[in-house]
C-alpha cells in the first residue's frame, strides 16, 4: 500500500512537473499568440490602409489602357483574397485561442495548431511578397499616370498653340485675299491704262514718224538751199559786203548751222524711240576705240588724254552704246578748262547690287558698273537732273556750242537699257557720268 501511495505520489510529482512545464510552454505560446495577434492587427491596419489605397488607384486606374484593366482586376482578386485570408486568420486565431485551452490536455492538438501556425506564417509571408508586388505594380501605374498626365497637358497647350497659329493663319489668309482682290482691282486698272498708253504710244510713234519725215525731208532742204546760198554770197560777193553785212551772212550762217545740227539732234532723240531694239553681247573697249577714231580731231586739238581702264563684255544694243559713248566724250571734250590738257578715265566693271548701295538697284542682280570721269569745267552739284532734260544748257552758245539734247539722249539710252546713270560733279573740279545696267 505504500509503495502504490509513493507510486502514485511520484506520478503526481512527475506530473505536476509535467504541467509545469506544459505551462511554460503555453505561457510561451501565449506570449507568441499574443505578438502574433498583434502582428495580425497592425497587418490587418495595414490591409485597411491598402484596401483604400487601393480604392483610389482602382478609380484611377478605370481610365488606363487594357493592362490596366487587367491590374485593377488582379488587384481586385488580391483583395478579395486578402479578406479571404482576414477570415481564415480570425478562424485560425479562434482555433489557437481553443488550443490554447485545450493545450493543457491535448499535446497533439497543440502541435497541430502549431503546424498550422506555421503553414499561416508561411502564407502570411507569401501574401506579403504579393502584397509588396502589388504595390511595386501600384506605383509603377502611378508613374504611368503622372506620365500620361503630363503628356496630356503637353498636348492640350500644343493644341492651344496650333490653334492659335491657326487663327493667325486664316486672319492672314483673309488679309491676303483681300490684298490679292484689291491687286487685281489694280492690276486691272493698269492693264487698262497700259492699253491706252499703249494706243497713245501707237499715235505717239505714228506723229513721230510724220515728224521725222518732215525733219529729216521738209526742214532739210530748205536749210541746205539757205547755208548754200549764204555761202555762195560770202564767197562771190564779199567785195560787195559792207562789213555790216558780211558780219550779218556770218549770223546767218552760224544759226543755220547750229539748225542743222539741231534738227540732226532730234532726230537722233526720236531714233531711240522708235528704232527695233537688238541686244547682243559687245565688248566695250571696241565700241571706245571706234569714237576715238571719230574724235580723233577734237582729241588732238585739247591734246587730250583719254584712259581705258579694266573694261569688260556686256549686253547691249550696240550702236546705242556708241553714241551714248560718243556724247559723253564729246561732251568732256567740249567742256575742257581752257589751258589745260583734257584728261578722261573711263572704267567699267560687272558687280552685285548688294555692293552698289543704291535703292534703285536690285540687290540680287548683277549690274554692268561703267563711269566716264573728267577734269573740265563741271557743274554745280544742284544741276545733277536738270542736265539731262531736252535743251537743257547750263552755258550760253556764246561760250560753248551744242542743242543742250546730247545727255538726254544719254539718259534715254541708259533707260532702253533697263539702267540708271547719275551725274555728279563740281565747279571747275570735272564731272563723273555713273551708269549702270543689268549684266545679263
Amino acid at each position: 500500500m505504500d509503495i502504490r501511495k509513493e507510486s502514485d505520489e511520484e506520478d503526481l510529482i512527475s506530473a505536476n512537473k509535467q504541467l509545469v512545464l506544459q505551462k511554460k510552454e503555453n505561457e510561451k505560446l501565449i506570449a507568441e499568440l499574443s505578438i502574433a495577434n498583434k502582428e495580425l492587427a497592425f497587418q490587418k491596419e495595414e490591409k485597411g490602409k491598402r484596401a483604400a489605397e487601393l480604392g483610389i488607384a482602382n478609380i484611377e486606374l478605370a481610365f488606363q489602357d487594357d493592362e490596366k484593366g487587367k491590374r485593377a482586376a488582379e488587384l481586385g482578386i488580391a483583395n478579395k483574397e486578402l479578406v479571404f485570408q482576414d477570415e481564415e486568420k480570425e478562424k485560425r486565431a479562434a482555433e489557437l485561442g481553443i488550443a490554447n485551452i485545450e493545450l493543457l490536455f491535448q499535446n497533439e492538438e497543440k502541435e497541430k495548431r502549431a503546424a498550422e501556425l506555421g503553414i499561416a506564417n508561411i502564407e502570411l509571408v507569401f501574401q506579403n511578397e504579393e502584397k509588396e508586388k502589388r504595390a511595386v505594380e501600384l506605383g509603377i501605374a502611378n508613374k504611368e499616370l503622372v506620365f500620361q498626365n503630363e503628356e496630356k497637358e503637353k498636348r492640350a497647350a500644343e493644341l492651344i498653340i496650333a490653334n492659335k497659329e491657326l487663327v493667325f493663319q486664316n486672319e492672314e489668309k483673309e488679309k491676303r485675299a483681300a490684298e490679292l482682290i484689291i491687286a487685281n482691282k489694280e492690276l486691272a486698272f493698269q492693264n487698262e491704262e497700259k492699253e491706252k498708253r499703249a494706243a497713245e504710244l501707237i499715235i505717239a510713234n505714228k506723229e513721230l514718224l510724220a515728224f521725222t519725215y518732215v525733219s529729216s525731208h521738209d526742214l532739210q532742204e530748205p536749210l541746205r538751199k539757205i547755208q548754200t546760198f549764204v555761202t555762195i554770197i560770202l564767197e562771190n560777193e564779199n567785195k560787195n559786203l559792207s562789213e555790216n553785212g558780211k558780219y550779218n551772212f556770218q549770223r546767218m550762217q552760224l544759226a543755220a548751222g547750229r539748225m542743222q545740227q539741231l534738227i540732226d539732234d532730234l532726230l537722233s532723240f526720236s531714233r531711240i524711240n522708235t528704232t527695233e531694239l537688238k541686244f547682243e553681247k559687245t565688248d566695250l573697249n571696241i565700241i571706245i576705240e571706234e569714237v576715238k577714231t571719230e574724235l580723233k580731231d577734237t582729241i588732238q586739238e585739247k591734246h587730250a588724254i583719254i584712259e581705258v581702264a579694266e573694261q569688260c563684255s556686256a549686253n547691249i544694243i550696240a550702236f546705242q552704246f556708241r553714241q551714248l559713248m560718243y556724247n559723253l566724250i564729246s561732251n568732256a571734250l567740249k567742256f575742257s578748262q581752257p589751258n589745260i590738257p583734257s584728261h578722261i578715265v573711263i572704267k567699267s566693271r560687272i558687280v552685285k547690287g548688294s555692293k552698289l548701295n543704291n535703292s534703285k538697284l536690285s540687290p540680287d542682280k548683277n549690274y554692268c558698273h561703267i563711269t566716264v570721269a573728267d577734269n573740265g569745267i563741271g557743274f554745280e552739284s544742284h544741276f545733277s537732273e536738270r542736265i539731262f532734260e531736252v535743251f537743257q544748257k547750263l552755258h550760253s552758245k556764246e561760250v560753248y556750242s551744242g542743242t543742250g539734247i546730247g545727255l538726254a539722249i544719254v539718259k534715254k539710252i541708259v533707260e532702253n537699257h533697263n539702267g540708271i546713270i547719275i551725274a555728279t560733279g563740281e565747279l571747275n573740279k570735272g564731272a563723273t557720268f555713273d551708269i549702270y545696267f543689268p549684266s545679263n
